[in-house]
């Protein structure tokens, strides 16, 4: 996967991707979940032209920090559903 960062400050964040919209949802709900994220969007332009991003702007702390931890839970949500769902296969 390919990230570009677009534009950053102490506040927010802005990175392109080159995945499409089914990946970029999920982390935002996860996001949205963060009492210290006060904005996550999508952003999604031609579906063939433009790359998606994702912009998330923060209440406290760093952006890329809420960001990397957003990540980590995903990662850890689908874990869980994969260990589940191999025992419920059984």
């Amino acid at each position: 996967m390919e990230l570009k960062v677009v534009s950053k400050d102490k506040n927010s964040i802005e990175i392109e991707m080159d995945k499409d919209e089914t990946f970029i949802n999920p982390l935002k709900e996860k996001l949205l979940l963060n009492e210290n994220v006060d904005i996550a969007i999508c952003k999604t332009g031609h579906p063939l032209l433009d790359k998606p991003r994702i912009f998330v702007r923060v209440k406290k702390g760093k952006p890329a920090d809420v960001l990397a931890k957003a990540v980590k839970d995903l990662e850890n949500d689908i874990k869980s559903f994969k260990t589940s769902f191999e025992k419920a296969e059984k």
